[in-house]
């Protein structure tokens, strides 16, 4: 006869906990949306109760800006891997670009950037986020200059053009058919190659690019 007992439940530490909530609300962002972070979605995500959340984050405002955060901080890692350097760190920044890998990032930078407007705390984050973000784009663009890779030039003005190409051509993600697609295609690409100096097909382009020898 199977035992009915009910298996008892696991005290996790606090700061697991608080991790466990923040991934969880990081998640629900980018699948989601910033307004999906409710205490219920995360309640029933994590099998909890909602007490349990706003134990650790007595405001839900707090739980959103840092889920943002968390997002924020989880995709950086898979745009710029820390192994890769210079050149290839920007090979590697443009192919995941074009390749619609960020698609959910540009989603939810579009959803921030509407939201900060009513909320100064997460337009604060924003503005950290931003800047965590030229920083790194900043450090691949100075590790292939020096190293002879890519032309010299200012660093500082290259970069704030790719984000301008990055965050342009994400302002279209929501569109669900765009007039042109090819001319879309290898626009962050183009920019950077132009920005920085280099010949035209230096780096990646998707299959169907104008331009592109696979189209």
């Amino acid at each position: 006869m199977a035992s009915s007992t009910t298996p008892r439940r696991i005290r996790k530490q606090p700061d697991e906990r608080r991790a466990e909530i923040l991934e969880t609300a990081a998640a629900i962002a980018l699948e989601r949306g910033l307004e999906r972070i409710t205490l219920r979605a995360l309640a029933e995500r994590l099998g909890v109760r909602p007490g349990l959340i706003t134990h650790y984050f007595p405001a839900v405002e707090d739980v959103v800006v840092q889920g943002f955060e968390r997002a924020a901080v989880m995709e950086r890692e898979r745009f710029f891997p820390r192994e890769l350097h210079g050149i290839d760190g920007l090979r590697h920044f443009v192919a995941h670009v074009e390749s619609g890998a960020s698609e959910p990032l540009a989603r939810l930078w579009l959803n921030a950037r509407h939201l900060s407007r009513f909320t100064p705390a997460l337009e604060a984050a924003l503005r950290e986020q931003d800047a965590l973000d030229r920083d790194r784009l900043l450090g691949l663009l100075a590790e292939g200059m020096a190293a002879g890779d890519i032309p010299e030039s200012d660093p500082e003005v290259a970069a704030a053009r790719i984000w301008i190409a990055v965050d342009g051509s994400g302002s279209y993600v929501n569109v669900t058919e765009l007039p042109s697609p090819a001319t879309h295609r290898a626009f962050v690409a183009d920019v950077a190659e132009w920005s920085l100096g280099l010949p035209s097909g230096s780096l990646p382009r998707p299959p169907g690019a104008l331009g592109s020898s696979a189209g």
